[in-house]
């Protein structure tokens, strides 16, 4: 279903094919309140405005974006279902072995689909394999170098 497009409505004093660099300031500002419902930014940036009213002149064009895709970066976003999910998974590949060496001892991880072998047992979470190896509540991402705090080896197993 084709999406509807509405035209853009700039003030009478300024022709509509004036490129947007052109116009002054003041011009700037009639343009950004024809287009948007707000007022336009305090401090008013201008080279801000123009990639702003240019990008909606776009959108307008091309029809924006689709409600499948508005609705699947909407899960994404901050706060969204699928953000604490996706920072709460370390991103690495199944088959991919983190090694680490904990007070002279070497400690290897297998990341499977979704989990994680450690000693023969699957866990959800790298924090509660961390935990049983030091004795302490840590990071698991940062106690195997996902994160900064630590220097991992890593290890992709090619088969």
């Amino acid at each position: 279903m084709p999406r509807q497009t509405r035209k853009l409505e700039i003030p009478a004093p300024i022709d509509p094919d004036t490129p947007l660099e052109k116009l002054t300031a003041a011009q700037l500002k009639l343009v950004w309140e024809a287009t948007f419902p707000c007022p336009p930014l305090q401090p008013f940036y201008r080279s801000l405005a123009i990639r702003l009213i240019a990008f909606h002149r776009q959108e307008l064009v091309d029809g924006g974006l689709s409600p499948e895709l508005r609705q699947q970066l909407a899960e994404y976003a901050p706060g969204g279902v699928k953000d604490a999910a996706r920072r709460a998974q370390p991103r690495v590949k199944p088959g991919t072995r983190l090694l680490r060496t904990w007070r002279g001892r070497l400690y290897a991880v297998t990341a499977g689909d979704g989990e994680f072998i450690y000693e023969n047992r699957r866990y959800r979470s790298l924090s509660v394999i961390a935990r049983e190896i030091t004795g302490t509540p840590w990071s698991g991402p940062a106690f195997f170098g996902l994160k900064t705090a630590a220097t991992p080896i890593l290890e992709v197993d090619a088969s």
